[in-house]
């Protein structure tokens, strides 16, 4: 007999159904899970975020800042909050935020806004696929009206075209507003796409994603046209605080950087920075984004130069970077205290919040590469990060 998890068909989401499923756990695992079942929020918060709920992962969190960060959107100083468990990490973004903010802040732009969905249509042949691409432009107008009828706030912003044997890979582009929209831009797509099919002859077959949307992959598609948010974060740093504060030269800072794009070269890597992954995985756990985006949110375009009176010029190119506002799990208690501690919770602050991770972004490059370089890495871990033998 299949043993099943128990579930409460007239109401799962309550302290009762939690318990019994934990009992249920013990039961079959003799595990005791008294801190998952420690939680301090209303399971009926719960629906459209997580099944079979048990409890509750409590990860730590820390606050880094001042961040001062010149935006768009973002103007003025922010504390950071910052869930991990890596010891060291919240320091090291905090030695950088002070560095950045002696230098007169992270100047933060959102340059470009598009989520996608990727659909493919199969023809007999490449002639047939060809023709229904010239359809695809000419039709666009109506094509963007069928998609747009599923939402209120995504907008069809174009249609990218991938042709590929006799397949014709389409990569819907939208603005989603203050949701990071990946089930916004699906739903928009296959209203888009049934439509198609109705009226379009010759269409052996359609699939809703071809993979050209990359979710939560890292890829090139992605990285020259972005999917989420493109933001840019730079300053420049005069030497004097790079001295004072991380103790390197600007002449040893930049000399290190291009060992380190010749290494990351060397080892294909997609992302020429340090660990950009820490502290958006940091920010995205305590803000209730997909964790899971990271995977493409993480890339990065790392760029620096000696300036002509000997500054140290540094910027980071965030090409896809998938962040919400509303939505998701924004709104679970946690995260949204979080957001709101940013001043980012709810509408048009989606950009806002774009900004203030670019920026987290650029001041934990700069402290990572500097600790390297002065010899203070290791020796940080050994103090914070509890390193054993």
């Amino acid at each position: 007999m299949t043993i099943k998890i128990p579930r409460n068909k007239e109401n799962d989401y309550t302290r009762e159904a939690a318990e019994e499923r934990r009992a249920f756990s013990k039961e079959q695992t003799n595990a005791e899970l008294n801190h998952v079942g420690s939680y301090s929020f209303d399971p009926q918060v719960l629906p459209g975020n997580i099944e079979n709920f048990i409890g509750a992962a409590q990860v730590p969190i820390g606050l880094a800042g001042p961040l001062l960060v010149n935006g768009e959107y973002a103007q003025g100083e922010f504390f950071v909050p910052l869930a991990t468990t890596e010891g060291t990490l919240v320091a090291s973004y905090n030695r950088g935020m002070k560095l950045l903010r002696e230098s007169g802040g992270v100047t933060a732009t959102v340059v470009d806004d598009a989520m996608q969905r990727a659909p493919v249509f199969v023809f007999k042949s490449a002639r047939e696929a060809q023709k229904f691409s010239v359809w695809v432009k000419e039709n666009f107008a109506e094509i963007k009206a069928k998609a747009e009828t599923t939402t209120s706030i995504g907008k069809l912003r174009d249609i990218q075209q991938f042709p590929a044997s006799r397949f014709l890979y389409l990569r819907f582009n939208y603005t989603t507003g203050d949701a990071a929209g990946q089930n916004m831009v699906g739903k928009a797509t296959k209203a888009a796409c049934d439509w198609i099919v109705s009226v379009y002859p010759g269409i052996e077959r359609y699939q809703l994603e071809g993979s050209l949307a990359t979710d939560k992959k890292t890829s090139w598609v992605n990285t020259l046209n972005t999917r989420g948010k493109k933001v840019i974060a730079e300053a420049t740093i005069p030497a004097e605080k790079l001295k004072s504060i991380m103790h390197v030269s600007v002449e040893k800072i930049f000399e290190a950087r291009l060992t380190s794009q010749l290494g990351g070269y060397l080892a294909g890597v997609n992302n020429n920075g340090a660990h950009s992954a820490n502290g958006i995985t940091a920010i995205f756990i305590a803000c209730g984004q997909d964790v899971a985006n990271v995977a493409e949110s993480s890339a990065a375009a790392v760029y620096a130069e000696i300036t002509k009176s000997g500054d140290y010029y540094f910027s980071v190119t965030i090409p896809s970077l998938i962040v919400a506002t509303y939505g998701g799990g924004t709104g679970l208690p946690t995260q949204r205290e979080c957001l709101e501690l940013l001043d980012c919770y709810g509408k048009d602050k989606a950009k806002k919040f774009a900004e203030i991770v670019a920026a987290t972004v650029l001041c934990g490059e700069l402290s990572l590469g500097t600790a390297v370089i002065a010899d203070e890495w290791v020796s940080s871990h050994e103090q914070l990060g509890r390193n054993r033998p």
